[in-house]
């Protein structure tokens, strides 16, 4: 897949500081951290050393004080960008009067014991001009912790450049002149068809001596990398018909992984604003319980048992459960070590992207109750147990005292799946997830011959049940509803037949999928809620949500509405980006808003393509 962005011109170019739209970018990492490359050819989003660490380039948060790593023709040029085929290896194009040339953005995988070259985090840009000649431009302008650390740049040798501050150094080394002016470095250079130029930044200082990259080991790297990436996804058992998007989006998990832990971050980024100038702007560069079943499930389902092994062995080992019954023994999020404190703050001194203030690092929704995340966590395990390994007896223990809180403690008001900040209400989404955690903890114990107090939990399991459909039905609407006892609809409710609680043919549950269908979707698209319906406690509108579009593609296949279904599926793969990306949601007129790229999007994507897969046979 590319895409032709016409007219995108770099900021010095055309005079004053700019922002691409977010779908205009590609994602490149090394299994600890990432970065977003814009069609552009601008670096606009890096964390060093990790997911979760200080920004060094952020210019997609302020386009003055954030920071980029910009590197283009210095002519007018048109671009494309793309994957090299089954990698994450990402290629900028650009297309001018003189030449074309290009750009390949990747970070190598380190597959070594020697931990210094792991924490190097090499990223290499290698300029390849293919034909004619072309001027190229490059500009290194880091912005250490968010913007906010002042640093030194200094020539530490013809080819080399030390930039410093009091948290950490980067070496940029480089096959082409560079020189330094102020914080910054510069490069102006002409390559001719066949030359190629190479960039590398590493993290630098203390063991980590400096490494050159000369262009045989930029091509040795290339190589290498390239060869990660195919065996890697070589391991896929997809074979359906939508191969290049559910690999795109396996691959796009692979690189959202955390491999020290086994850690999954929901997007790589923070503050990318669900609504422009809006305030709906989180930090998601951390491992959420709820994404837990659908991880385990697309791993499991796409061939990638390592993966779900060590996702599980961080959700066993690392989640320990705490003793605080008004939150719940569970947090819904943990850092991507498996810690446990994650405060929010807001950063003044950031414009926000496109002015969307505020942004924001950390996450106090880390502190609310959702009684969801007990089911996708139940229900994770039950996966795993069945597709996976047996679960062990240490493990058995954790998840019955899990089920006995959730016997205590599922009747009471929390803060739902969406995370509102307007007070606890009854969600009914909450209780159908109660009702997964213990429904899948009864599977095990019966399966395994493991003890249980079954009658205790299934006496609980059936009084939820009988709740949700006496409480949680509207007969006005003829439809169940967000809140027990009231008439608002919920796309969170796309569940209830995708977790088995409800037959998708069941009449009430047809009924209510006709609601949805009539009140929140939007050729294809799906909308979480009507905040003007259901006030959540933040101003402003959002766009649609794209998991929840998934979703629906998914509950109309199992509905037996697959022509309806597929129509919707092929729909959706049109608001992808150029790449095959998705951000959280999709605004009025196609464009991407929020994080980007979700994982959950993507782990929806591809258990509705395995779903409608199955169901047209």
């Amino acid at each position: 897949m590319s895409s032709t962005t016409g007219g995108h011109d770099l900021g010095y170019l055309t005079g004053g500081p700019r922002y691409l739209p977010v779908a205009e970018h590609g994602l490149i990492g090394d299994l600890r951290t990432s970065a977003l490359v814009g069609t552009d050819g601008t670096i606009d989003w890096y964390c060093c050393p990790r997911f979760d660490a200080p920004s060094v380039f952020a210019s997609i948060l302020d386009a003055d004080k954030g920071g980029s790593f910009e590197l283009a023709a210095d002519v007018p040029a048109r671009t494309k960008q793309f994957y090299f085929p089954d990698t994450n290896v990402l290629i900028t194009r650009f297309f001018a009067d003189g030449g074309v040339g290009e750009i390949q953005d990747f970070m190598p995988i380190v597959d070594t014991e020697d931990s210094r070259e792991v924490d190097r985090h090499r990223l290499i840009r290698r300029v390849v001009c293919v034909r004619g000649s072309l001027p190229f431009r490059a500009r290194v302008a880091p912005r250490f912790e968010y913007g906010a650390q002042p640093h030194t740049a200094r020539l530490a040798a013809r080819d080399r450049v030390v930039f410093e501050c009091p948290s950490l150094s980067l070496s940029l080394t480089s096959s082409v002149p560079v020189e330094v002016q102020g914080q910054d470095a510069w490069s102006l250079f002409k390559l001719h068809e066949g030359e190629v130029a190479v960039f590398a930044l590493d993290r630098a200082g203390g063991e980590l001596a400096p490494r050159p990259c000369a262009l045989a080991d930029a091509e040795e790297l290339f190589d290498a990398t390239v060869r990660y990436w195919r065996g890697w996804l070589h391991r896929s058992r997809y074979r359906g018909r939508w191969r290049e998007m559910v690999h795109r989006s396996a691959l796009t998990l692979k690189l959202l992984t955390y491999a020290p832990t086994g850690a999954i971050v929901a997007a790589p980024t923070t503050s990318l604003p669900e609504q422009i100038g809006g305030e709906r702007n989180w930090d998601y560069r951390y491992v959420w319980i709820r994404d837990a079943a659908f991880c385990v499930y697309a791993l499991l389902r796409l061939g990638f048992t390592e993966e779900a092994q060590a996702f599980m062995r961080f959700l066993s080992d690392r989640v320990v459960l705490r003793d605080c019954p008004a939150e719940g023994p569970l947090q819904i999020m943990y850092g991507i070590d498996g810690r446990a404190e994650l405060p929010e703050r807001e950063l003044p001194h950031l414009e926000g992207y496109l002015g969307s203030a505020p942004v924001r690092v950390g996450n106090d929704a880390s502190g609310q109750l959702q009684l969801d995340i007990y089911g996708a966590l139940l229900d994770s395990f039950y996966l795993y147990d069945k597709w996976g390994e047996p679960i062990s007896s240490a493990h058995w223990d954790t998840i019955s005292e899990l089920v006995d809180w959730v016997c205590e403690n599922w009747n009471q008001p929390d803060e739902g799946i969406w995370e509102t900040r307007g007070g606890r209400k009854n969600f009914l989404y909450s209780r159908l997830m109660c009702w997964v955690a213990i429904e899948r903890a009864m599977r095990m114990a019966t399966h395994r011959g493991l003890p249980a107090d079954l009658v205790h939990w299934r006496q609980v399991r059936d009084r939820i049940y009988r709740q949700i459909m006496d409480r949680g039905w509207s007969a006005e609407r003829s439809a169940f509803v967000q809140h027990e006892d009231d008439s608002v609809l919920d796309a969170s409710l796309l569940m209830m037949p995708l977790a088995k609680f409800i037959s998708p043919t069941d009449p009430k549950w047809l009924s209510t999928l006709d609601a949805l269908g009539e009140e929140l979707v939007s050729d294809s698209l799906v909308y979480r809620y009507d905040p003007q319906a259901s006030p959540d406690g933040l101003r402003g509108e959002e766009g649609t949500f794209s998991i929840c579009s998934f979703w629906y593609v998914e509950a109309l296949a199992r509905a037996g509405r697959v022509p309806e279904a597929r129509l919707a599926f092929e729909k959706m793969l049109t608001y992808a980006n150029h790449l095959g990306l998705y951000a959280e949601e999709i605004g009025p007129t196609g464009e991407q808003h929020g994080n980007f790229p979700q994982a959950f999007t993507h782990l929806a994507l591809i258990s509705a393509a395995f779903n409608l897969d199955k169901a047209l046979g």
